[in-house]
C-alpha cells in the first residue's frame, strides 16, 4: 500500500484499503467510522493516540 501517506484523512484510507482497518484497530484506532476519522489525518491520529507515525505507517504498508 505504497498510495497510502501520513497526510490522508483515516477515511481516505478506509475508502481506499478497507484492508487497513485491522491495522489501525490494533493500534487503538477503534473510531474509524467517526467523525474525526473524515477529518484527522493518520499522522495526527497517532500523535494523539501516542503512537510513532513512522511504525504505524510500516505496518500498514506491510498490509
Amino acid at each position: 500500500m505504497s498510495n497510502i501517506t501520513k497526510d490522508m484523512t483515516i477515511g481516505e484510507i478506509l475508502r481506499q484499503a478497507p484492508e487497513a482497518a485491522p491495522v489501525l484497530l490494533e493500534a487503538g484506532m477503534h473510531c474509524l467510522g467517526c467523525p474525526s476519522a473524515q477529518a484527522e489525518t493518520l499522522e495526527e491520529a497517532a500523535m494523539v493516540h501516542g503512537m510513532d507515525i513512522d511504525e504505524l505507517m510500516s505496518k500498514i504498508a506491510a498490509v
